[in-house]
């Protein structure tokens, strides 16, 4: 025995407006999975990167002002008088050599980036 033939209501297909409904809501869905989603991530990663950025600046700089005042109190009278700027051209210069060393580092990364590409 055959299976009897479909009814006329199995038959039709959903109605044209419904099925534009049904196609607006996929590309909207897609939209946002494809843009808005990757676009809210990268602006977390970018907000974690500005404030570490903060973070680190705040911390570089107390800590020069640490070393300054260190040197100014700690030394006794050695640079008073005429020598009172050398404490402030060591911590100029030793900021001056950890943003040498940072950069320096940061480009020996990027290379083996590229390089492993």
């Amino acid at each position: 025995m055959s299976d009897p033939a479909p009814s006329a209501a199995e038959d039709r297909s959903p109605p044209l407006p419904q099925l534009v409904q049904e196609l607006w809501q996929l590309i909207v869905a897609y939209f946002k999975q494809e843009t808005v989603v990757p676009l809210q991530q990268l602006g977390r990663w970018v907000a974690f990167g500005i404030v570490g950025a903060l973070l680190l600046g705040v911390g570089v700089l107390l800590l020069a002002m640490a070393g300054l005042r260190a040197l100014q109190e700690e030394t006794g009278s050695t640079f008073t008088g005429n020598l009172s700027w050398i404490p402030y051209m060591i911590v100029f210069a030793a900021l001056l050599v950890g943003g040498a060393i940072t950069w320096k580092a940061r480009g020996v990364q990027r290379r083996r980036r590229a390089a492993s590409r």
